[in-house]
């Protein structure tokens, strides 16, 4: 894909999303029932992300899934967990041994998600620096004009 391929792919996103914003205006639509702000809140948050990454490679057992990520406290890690099996995205599988043993793996639904979720990432990857220049920028606020 040349620049020029890039260009016309960004517009039409735009295009898209900006039909998409209209419509919802149109039709009212009740910012506490978006199902984009909804889903994005579940990804949004501090550890959603990173379990999905973690489970991207197959399924894993809460001791993994916390030695993946050691600075989130079991009882978070087990929220989390059980976020994302109601949402659909985990599921929970427990094996009848003793004492009985649990792994966590992406449903079809979770599969799904990976797409968007690792150009997401790679978007987050490639534009980390110019943001956190531009918040320097902003944080420092307005240049001072020299003085002739």
């Amino acid at each position: 894909m040349g620049p020029g391929d890039a260009e016309g792919t960004i517009a039409n996103a735009r295009e898209e999303l900006a039909r998409k914003f209209d419509a919802w205006r149109e039709v009212a639509l009740d910012a506490s029932r978006c199902p984009v702000r909804d889903v994005l809140d579940r990804v949004g948050d501090k550890w959603t992300t990173l379990i999905l990454m973690a489970l991207a490679g197959g399924p894993q057992r809460f001791g993994a899934l916390s030695r993946a990520a050691p600075d989130i406290s079991k009882r978070m890690l087990t929220q989390t967990l059980r976020t994302l099996e109601r949402d659909g995205l985990v599921a929970r599988r427990v094996y009848p041994t003793k004492p009985p043993s649990v792994d966590y793996r992406l449903t079809p639904l979770g599969v799904a998600m990976m797409e968007p979720l690792a150009a997401l990432i790679r978007w987050a990857e490639q534009s980390h620096s110019a943001i956190v220049a531009a918040r320097r920028r902003f944080d420092e606020g307005p240049a001072e004009e020299s003085a002739a």
